[in-house]
């Protein structure tokens, strides 16, 4: 009797993990897809504003003191 308890416990501990493991997934679906549909909404706008600047080869390497 007491093997089978623990085989009930184990066997529920398992479907919780599963589930909130079904539920992280989920989540970071949605968030993946907000992210890229926002960002699909801000390239087809036209808007420069929400991007910066472009940087330059000039400007983005450090230069060594001669």
């Amino acid at each position: 009797m007491y093997t089978l308890e623990l085989h009930k416990m184990n066997a529920t501990e398992l479907r919780r993990r599963a589930d909130r493991e079904r539920l992280v997934q989920e989540i970071l679906r949605v968030r993946r897809a907000a992210r890229d549909s926002g960002w699909a909404a801000r390239r087809d706008s036209g808007s420069k504003e929400a991007e910066g600047p472009a940087s330059t080869d000039r400007n983005r390497f450090v230069h060594v003191a001669q």
